[in-house]
């Protein structure tokens, strides 16, 4: 009698204790409202970003994957309301060529993560072998509905599930070429509203894979920057720059004394010009002589760096076409920018700076342009949009000149770029994916 009874007991026992971890593991995972993102990634350094439901200790513990007593930590974060509780933890104490395993920490207690927490270094090549392989994916316009902010009529965002088709392809990383959120009219004039925003739409479904298991890179338009077709002139630009700023883990947010969403950074032999096409730009209904999208100094950055380049293919990031000459929308051919754009192209030209290709989205379908001139360097604009925010089904009337007919694209899409080959023999593979894996478009460039 005594045995059963103490059966019994074991057994309300084992019943509250697996109740009580099973409520305190949930109690941590309710802690996180966004993430774990992997953010930007180099040799010796990468970043992870977290967004937690209220104030909390966050850091993680990262160790080589091939000996786990190697471990170290990551900077301690607490997160704060007037910081949208969102923690950049920094992993600093890296090799290589390494693939790290990381374990998160919330208020001193380790929390499961339903996706693989891990991450490879760069490898260190030159002088030693062949550049490596990657591929990487881009896209922009991420529009996700929330009924009680948007317009009346059809939701203008569908197809989130692009995101989960675009995770299982394994890029390296993804490149966010603008318009990553969409700022409504009770967003863009309040901290508040431009918080919310930014963590409402981080919170689907179908992104949690996608940030969980790919790095991420962004620049920003319009529509991430202030109200439709927003410019320098935006009174609440510092706002949505402090947004940008806690949101997304970039190498940096700005160059040198620049105060802007501009960065760099290196993959492999190739080099990416992350440009900010709002902070300095011109009023498109402002008429005058000299209008820019970039500012004099972000400009001349870019061509100091473009000349210093060694990359095999040096990618310009920005958040509208370059090439097209269609003069519509906010290609850089239309609004009086056309001089600048010239001056650019004029610049590659003198220089004899080869391989430029220009990565742009912005006008809601997706083409490939390219100027080709006797005696000087190839460009590109490859642009792809929208992911899945609306669709423009007109794209292919404008006319653009330098488009190639075949790559015009009028439905939800992705890029992924692969870059391949032996030295000397380097191809740059560009294919187009439709919202359900399909492949919709593919060509290759090959350096000149």
């Amino acid at each position: 009698m005594f045995l059963i009874k103490q059966s019994i007991n074991m057994k309300k026992y084992s019943i509250i204790l697996l109740f009580f971890f099973s409520a305190t593991l949930f109690a941590q995972e309710n802690l996180i409202q966004n993430g774990p993102m992997k953010g930007y990634i180099d040799m010796k350094e990468a970043a992870i970003w977290l967004q937690t439901t209220k104030p909390a200790e966050v850091y993680m513990k990262y160790y080589p994957n091939n000996d786990k007593e190697q471990f170290h930590f990551s900077n301690r974060v607490n997160t704060t309301y007037d910081k949208a509780l969102t923690a950049h933890l920094f992993a600093d104490t890296l090799e290589p060529g390494t693939t790290y395993t990381y374990e998160l920490y919330i208020n001193g207690k380790k929390t499961d993560l339903p996706y693989p927490s891990v991450f490879t270094t760069q490898k260190i090549w030159k002088w030693r072998t062949d550049a490596p392989d990657f591929k990487f994916a881009m896209g922009s316009g991420a529009y996700i509905n929330e009924t009680a902010y948007d317009r009346p009529g059809k939701p203008y965002g569908s197809g989130y599930e692009i995101y989960n088709h675009i995770a299982d392809m394994h890029p390296d990383f993804f490149l966010w070429l603008g318009d990553n959120v969409y700022l409504r009219e009770p967003d863009w004039n309040t901290r508040a509203g431009i918080f919310h925003r930014y963590s409402h739409d981080r919170a689907i479904p179908e992104l949690q894979k996608f940030w969980a298991t790919t790095h991420h890179y962004a620049i920003w338009d319009d529509h991430d920057y202030g109200p439709n077709d927003s410019d320098k002139g935006f009174w609440n630009k510092n706002e949505t720059y402090n947004a940008f700023k806690l949101f997304w883990a970039n190498p940096s947010y700005g160059v040198g004394d620049i105060k802007s969403t501009t960065t760099f950074f290196n993959w492999s032999d190739c080099d990416f010009f992350l440009m900010d096409n709002r902070t300095f730009r011109t009023p498109n209904k402002r008429i005058e002589d000299n209008k820019t999208e970039l500012g004099e100094e972000q400009l001349q950055w870019l061509f100091d760096n473009l000349v210093n380049s060694y990359g095999t293919f040096k990618f310009i990031v920005l958040g509208g076409q370059f090439l097209s000459n269609s003069g519509e929308y906010e290609s850089y051919s239309n609004y009086g920018f056309a001089a600048e754009r010239q001056r650019i192209i004029d610049f590659i030209y003198k220089q004899k700076i080869k391989n430029v290709i220009f990565l742009t989205g912005d006008v809601h379908f997706s083409e490939i342009s390219v100027l080709k001139k006797r005696n000087q360097p190839t460009l590109w604009d490859i642009t792809s949009s929208a992911l899945n925010s609306g669709v423009n089904i007109n794209g292919d009337k404008q006319p653009n000149a330098l488009r190639i007919p075949e790559s015009v694209i009028l439905e939800h899409n992705y890029t992924m770029l692969e870059v391949t080959g032996k030295r000397n023999e380097r191809v740059l593979k560009v294919t187009y994916y439709g919202t359900k894996g399909n492949k919709l478009y593919e060509m290759e460039i090959k350096p000149e």
